[in-house]
C-alpha cells in the first residue's frame, strides 16, 4: 500500500520526475517525460506494479530527511540500533536519463536490503531481464530498456530484482538506474555516481543561488521555485501542473485526473512569479512554449497542452491499477483538453501584456497573435462555458470566465495599439454584464455564474486582476461571503459549495490550496496583514517535511490530497511570499506595473 501522499518527495532531471517515500521506496517514476507511461507504478497498485526499495534490515528508531541546501538531492537518513546511514537519491539533469541513489554509512554498520520490480507500461508489463557484459542488469520490454548498474550482487526472485549489503562508517555503495528507448543493442552507458552527484549538486545550487532574498521566506520560495524548475521540461520550457496522474481529490472518490500536462491558466502567475524573483530566461522560456502551443487559429486555442505542445490527449483508464487507497479509475490523458473555457485566452492575452512590461521582448508571433485573439475573443465572449474548475455538468456562464475575457480586453485598451478604444469599450460592457447579472443582491456578492446562488473562490481573482478595486463593497462583501460559506477552520478554501458542486460528479473533495493563498493576497490589499501573515504561516505549516505542497488539503484528515506536488500551489505561495514582504520585486525596477497584476497588488501592500 502507498504511504500518505505528504511522506513522498520529490525527484526530477527538468524532463522527468519520480517520487520517493521515506521508507526509501520509489513509488512512481515516469521516463523519458513527465507525461511517459510509468516504469514504477506502486503509487497507484501495489509493489507488483513496480517500484525500487532500498531500506535497513534493522528495525528502523527513527527516520530523517532533507533537501540537500538549494538542490533537489534527496538525504534520507536512517537510524537503526546497530548505527546510522544514509540514502541520497537524485535524478541527473541534461542528457540522458539516470536515477542514482548512494547508500552511505554514518555510523556502525547497517546491512540494507534492496528490491527493485521494473514494471513498464504504468506497472502491466513485466520486462526480460538479463546481464550484460560489464556486470549490469538490463531489463526489456519492447522498445524501452532500463539498465541497473551496481556493484552489489543481485538475483532473481519471484520476478524481482533483490540483493543485501552492508555499510561501515564512511564507506558508500552506489546504485544507477538508466533508461533508453530503442537501445537494445547498445544499452546507456555506464554513469560515475559520485561524479554526477557532484554535478547535480552544482546544477541545482548554480539556477537556485540566483533567487533574491524574500523577507523571512526566502528559503522556503527557493524550494518552490526549485520545485517550479523540477516540473519543466527543459527542451521546450512548458511547465507541467504535477508530477502525478490519478491522486485523488478524495480518498474512494473518482476525481482523479491527470495533471502531467501545461495548462494555459497557470501562464500569468507563473511569470509573474518568475519574473519577480529575476528569472527572466525561464519567464521567457515558458512565453515561448506558450506561443508556440496556441499559434494558428484563435478557435483552436486548448485549455492544456502537452509538454512539447501536443494537442492530442485523450483520457484513457488503466484497469490493472487499483488506485491511490482504492481511488479509481486510474486516469492517463485528460479528455478537458476537449473544454471550451472563456478565461484561458484572458490568460494568454494577461500573460503577453505582463511579459511585455516585465522587460521581456514581444517576438513577431506574439505581436501578429495579439489582435487575432481580441477579436476571435470579441466574437465569442457572450458564450457560456466550462469555467476555471474544468466541471463536467455543461456550460454555464461563469462569472470568472467573463472577468478574464474582460482583463485580455482591459489590457489592450492600455497599450499604443490599434483598436484600444474598441477594446476599451468591449471591456466596459462585459463589465457592466458581470455586475449586473454577476451579482446577487440578497447575498451581497457575486456568484460563480449568472442566475446562481453559489459561491466559488475563484472570484477573489476580481480584485487581484484589477476587475473591482479591493474596496469597492461589492468586491468586501464577496470576501465576506466567502469567508462564510467556502471557509474552513480560518484556514481552507474550499473551490465552491462541497455539497453542491453543480459539476456533474459526486461531492466530495479536499480544500484547494491555491484558493487560500488567494484570500491571502485579498487580505493584503485591504490592508489586513496581521492576518495574512497568520493564514500564511499556518499554510506553511502544511508543507510536507521537505517544503512540498500538493493540490488539496483535508482539513478532517489532515492530509494532503490531489496530485503532488503541485506547481500552482506553489507558484500561489511564491506570490504571497513576495506580497507580505513588502519589498521592491526585480520586475518592479524594470516596469510600472497596470492596475490589476500581482506587481501592482505588491505595490499596494508596501
Amino acid at each position: 500500500m502507498a504511504l500518505r501522499i505528504e511522506d513522498y518527495a520529490l525527484l526530477g532531471d527538468c524532463k522527468s520526475a519520480g517520487l520517493v517515500g521515506f521508507d526509501g521506496s520509489i513509488d512512481w517514476l515516469c521516463w523519458p517525460r513527465f507525461d511517459s507511461p510509468a516504469c514504477f507504478a506502486a503509487l497507484l497498485g501495489d509493489s507488483e506494479n513496480g517500484r525500487w526499495l532500498i531500506r535497513p534490515r534493522q528495525t528502523v528508531i527513527n527516520i530523517r530527511r532533507s533537501y540537500r541546501p538549494g538542490t533537489l538531492v534527496l538525504d534520507t537518513e536512517f537510524e537503526t540500533s546497530d548505527g546510522n546511514a544514509v540514502l541520497t537519491d537524485f535524478m541527473v539533469p541534461g542528457d540522458g536519463a539516470h536515477l542514482v541513489r548512494i547508500v552511505t554509512g554514518v555510523r556502525g554498520c547497517i546491512e540494507f536490503r534492496t528490491e527493485l520490480l521494473m514494471r513498464f507500461n504504468y506497472g502491466g508489463t513485466v520486462p526480460w531481464v538479463a546481464q550484460l557484459d560489464d556486470g549490469g542488469l538490463s531489463a526489456i520490454a519492447g522498445p524501452e530498456c532500463l539498465v541497473l548498474r551496481t556493484a552489489v550482487a543481485l538475483k532473481g526472485e519471484d520476478l524481482r530484482t533483490v540483493g543485501t549489503f552492508s555499510v561501515d562508517e564512511g564507506q558508500s555503495v552506489t546504485f544507477v538506474l538508466s533508461y533508453s528507448y530503442l537501445a537494445v543493442r547498445n544499452p546507456p552507458p555506464a554513469l560515475d555516481a559520485l561524479d554526477a552527484l557532484r554535478r547535480t549538486e552544482d546544477f541545482w545550487r548554480d539556477w537556485s543561488d540566483r533567487c533574491p532574498e524574500v523577507g523571512p521566506w526566502t528559503e522556503t520560495v527557493k524550494r518552490s521555485l526549485i520545485t517550479l524548475q523540477a516540473l519543466t521540461y527543459a527542451p521546450t520550457g512548458g511547465i507541467v501542473a504535477a508530477a502525478t496522474t490519478s491522486l485523488p481529490e478524495f480518498i474512494g472518490g473518482v476525481r482523479n485526473w491527470d495533471y502531467r500536462y501545461c495548462w494555459l491558466r497557470d501562464a500569468t502567475f507563473t511569470l509573474l512569479a518568475l519574473m519577480h524573483l529575476g528569472y527572466y530566461d525561464e519567464a521567457r522560456d515558458w512565453q515561448n512554449w506558450l506561443l508556440r502551443a496556441v499559434a494558428g487559429s484563435p478557435e483552436q486555442i486548448q485549455i492544456l497542452y502537452g509538454v512539447g505542445g501536443e494537442r492530442w490527449l485523450p483520457e484513457l483508464t488503466i484497469p490493472w491499477l487499483s488506485g491511490y487507497e482504492k481511488s479509481s479509475p486510474v486516469r492517463v490523458g485528460n479528455d478537458a483538453y476537449q473544454q471550451f473555457q472563456l478565461d484561458v485566452i484572458g490568460e494568454v492575452a494577461d500573460a503577453m501584456f505582463q511579459a511585455r512590461k516585465g522587460g521581456i521582448v514581444s517576438t513577431e508571433r506574439g505581436n501578429a497573435l495579439r489582435p487575432v485573439v481580441l477579436n476571435y475573443l470579441a466574437k465569442i465572449w457572450r458564450n457560456p462555458d466550462e469555467g476555471i474548475w474544468e466541471v463536467r455538468g455543461g456550460p454555464r456562464h461563469f462569472v470568472h470566465s467573463k472577468v478574464m475575457a474582460w482583463v485580455a480586453f482591459d489590457r489592450a485598451s492600455n497599450e499604443r495599439i490599434a483598436e484600444s478604444e474598441r477594446w476599451r469599450a468591449i471591456a466596459e460592457e462585459i463589465r457592466a454584464e458581470v455586475c449586473e447579472r454577476g451579482f446577487d443582491q440578497e447575498l451581497g456578492s457575486f456568484v460563480q455564474a449568472y442566475d446562481s446562488k453559489r459561491l466559488d473562490a475563484s472570484l477573489l481573482l476580481l480584485p487581484l486582476v484589477g476587475f473591482l478595486p479591493v474596496t469597492d463593497p461589492r468586491v468586501e462583501g464577496t470576501i465576506r461571503a466567502i469567508e462564510q460559506r467556502l471557509l474552513i477552520d480560518g484556514e481552507f478554501v474550499l473551490r465552491y459549495d462541497a455539497e453542491n458542486t453543480g459539476d456533474g460528479l459526486p461531492p466530495g473533495e479536499g480544500a484547494f490550496l491555491v484558493c487560500s493563498f488567494w484570500l491571502i493576497d485579498n487580505y493584503i490589499l485591504q490592508g489586513r496583514y496581521a492576518e495574512a501573515a497568520r493564514l500564511f504561516e499556518r499554510l506553511l505549516s502544511r508543507c510536507n517535511d521537505v517544503g512540498l505542497l500538493a493540490e488539496e488539503f483535508d482539513p478532517l484528515a489532515g492530509r494532503m490530497l490531489g496530485n503532488f506536488p503541485q506547481a500552482y500551489s506553489h507558484v500561489g505561495l511564491i506570490n504571497c511570499a513576495l506580497n507580505l514582504s513588502r519589498k521592491a520585486c526585480p520586475a518592479e525596477e524594470r516596469a510600472e506595473s497596470r492596475t490589476g497584476s500581482t506587481s501592482k497588488k505588491l505595490s499596494s501592500a508596501e
